[in-house]
């Protein structure tokens, strides 16, 4: 598909933001413009969506460009600079359009729309959590919360000579040969035991922040405050409590059973922390390709098939140049999808190197990009700003109905067999992990004068009321009791973590109505995305013909789903 960014009917074509007077003007125009009559109303808010899209993309560019190279200082000025002294000064111009928005009259009219009720009420809640006093706090946040990506992205170990990144060290994890495991697991142990106090340090100084925001809006605990920040009108704490109990008693239990018939094949007593990744059997980890570009047109091949129009989506970002996939070293850990809402077309970075969980990276993102693409031709950049249990829905999805295709990368069906099994598995081994960095996130905050020494202990006692208690960690403690450090969205991204959960959930149920109608479950799925943030979320679920639950009930039934399926993997 041909794309080009849409012609400015406010901002100048050719607009460089290298200060803040560059666009300062924008914003005066906007709050002293006179509004009318209801298409004053509607003029100003599409230019005020405009301006919005401009911005945020400017910012995308500026973060996309430091995370592939970090070691690049003038990339990480660039960030910092945009953080530090364009988004302040945005903070009380954009409260003092929210304010004139809410007093306008015609918000009534509009929001009989319920696209314009969603936004409107997002608005509404941005101006109760306002505060002047932390425009400065969020600013030096959103700097100092980047370090997590530089000091991941630093870290690395050496091996038979050569330089490896942490991303390509843990595909090692996955070789037959225990002692390369052993030595590999120690390597990487080692090499994060030297910037442990770092990350607490880090971490230390983003709590303290975090809490005096949420003091300043007149809130206990950060927690309490970042639920009404994040948007959540649809659950609540004690949902997310359910959840972790759910998980706690249901899918636990599972995940003891499918690890102990995993050791039994592994002929030990009990796993050491080398042997979480290795197949039990002895054979070689799965490698679907090699590089990048294999990567990538295998994919955009299985996305044809389950619909062409996934794989053009794919396709015109390859030929934008939105696409950069392979690790390398100074490349920030981790993968993402950011949307750029002016062009409309997403950045799609990972770090691939060659694994299956890589494949899985891809899809995943793709279906963070589709999302994109269906949505992208709606009326306001606000319509477009996902809650996260939305958008991980669409990537979740992918996941699981891209699992009938991936005999594009597998040729032989046991290997294929294997992947889908290896899949499932992981479905299931993951919530736990969820509810655990959730559960620890609600306890960090609420205890917020909690020592280094208490946040270790909670995080040790978390991990066993999550675990099966059937790894041996002894002479290996501090790996297990500092794991936390190596999650990115406890760092940058607070309390985004449960969505993943309540997403998976949707996500199975799209997979299990694909089993009975594939072609009537992948058009719902699309209308779903089409929606973006213009109903609510269990309004978009249902759309998807799936159910916004995440009790107790609902999660037992999928998980039974999913045992059932594995079991006729294994016959």
């Amino acid at each position: 598909m041909k794309i080009s960014k849409p012609i400015r009917q406010f901002v100048d074509q050719n607009l460089v933001v290298d200060s803040w007077k560059s666009i300062e003007k924008y914003f005066t125009d906007l709050i002293n413009r006179k509004i009318e009559t209801k298409e004053d109303f509607l003029t100003w808010l599409k230019d005020q969506s405009e301006l919005e899209a401009i911005l945020e993309e400017d910012a995308a560019w500026r973060y996309i460009k430091m995370t592939i190279d970090t070691k690049d200082e003038d990339l990480s000025n660039s960030y910092t600079f945009f953080v530090t002294q364009i988004q302040p000064q945005i903070a009380p111009f954009e409260d003092q359009l929210n304010r004139k928005l809410n007093e306008i009259g015609y918000t009534e009219e509009l929001a009989s729309d319920p696209a314009f009720e969603i936004l409107f009420r997002r608005i509404k809640k941005s101006l109760e959590l306002y505060r002047e006093e932390n425009i400065e706090i969020q600013s030096k946040l959103a700097e100092e919360s980047q370090k997590f990506g530089s000091l991941s992205a630093a870290q690395s170990i050496e091996h038979d000579g050569d330089k490896l990144t942490m991303q390509q060290a843990s595909l090692l994890l996955k070789e037959t040969d225990e002692s390369l495991r052993k030595e590999i697991f120690e390597n990487i142990t080692d090499r994060r035991k030297e910037d442990v106090d770092k990350f607490d340090e880090l971490f230390d100084s983003l709590l303290a922040k975090r809490h005096q925001i949420s003091k300043n809006a007149g809130f206990e605990n950060f927690r309490d405050y970042k639920m009404q920040a994040m948007g959540r009108f649809d659950y609540n704490v004690t949902d997310c409590e359910d959840f972790h109990q759910s998980v706690k008693s249901v899918i636990v239990p599972i995940v003891k059973k499918m690890q102990q018939r995993r050791l039994d094949k592994l002929g030990k007593p009990l796993f050491k922390p080398w042997d979480l990744d290795v197949d039990p059997e002895g054979k070689a980890p799965l490698k679907p390709f090699q590089k990048g570009k294999e990567l990538f047109e295998g994919t955009v091949n299985m996305f044809n098939r389950i619909d062409p129009y996934f794989g053009d989506c794919l396709t015109t970002m390859s030929e934008m140049k939105h696409l950069d996939l392979e690790s390398q070293d100074g490349k920030s850990p981790g993968g993402y999808n950011y949307p750029l809402y002016e062009i409309g077309v997403p950045f799609i970075f990972m770090n691939a190197v060659g694994s299956h969980r890589d494949l899985v990276t891809m899809v995943h993102e793709g279906g963070h990009a589709v999302h994109s693409f269906l949505s992208r031709d709606l009326e306001l950049t606000g319509f477009k700003n996902l809650p996260s249990e939305v958008a991980e829905l669409a990537s979740m999805s992918m996941e699981l109905l891209s699992m009938d295709e991936w005999g594009e990368f597998y040729k032989d069906p046991k290997d294929l067999n294997r992947a889908i099994e290896e899949q499932l598995e992981t479905v299931i081994k993951l919530l736990p992990w969820i509810a655990q960095v959730d559960e620890f996130q609600h306890w960090l905050y609420v205890n917020h004068t909690h020592t280094t020494a208490e946040r270790t202990d909670k995080w040790v006692s978390l991990s066993k009321a999550y675990g099966t208690g059937l790894t041996d960690w002894s002479g290996y403690e501090d790996a297990q009791s500092t794991s936390w450090q190596r999650q990115l969205h406890i760092f940058e991204v607070p309390f985004y973590y449960i969505e993943y959960g309540i997403a998976q959930l949707g996500a199975l149920g799209i997979w299990k109505n694909s089993l009975e109608d594939k072609s009537k479950a992948i058009e719902d799925y699309k209308n779903a995305l089409r929606l973006a943030y213009t109903r609510s979320i269990p309004e978009i679920y249902e759309t998807a013909n799936i159910k916004f639950d995440f009790t107790e009930k609902h999660i037992k039934q999928l998980a039974e789903f999913i045992e059932n399926k594995l079991a006729e993997l294994k016959s």
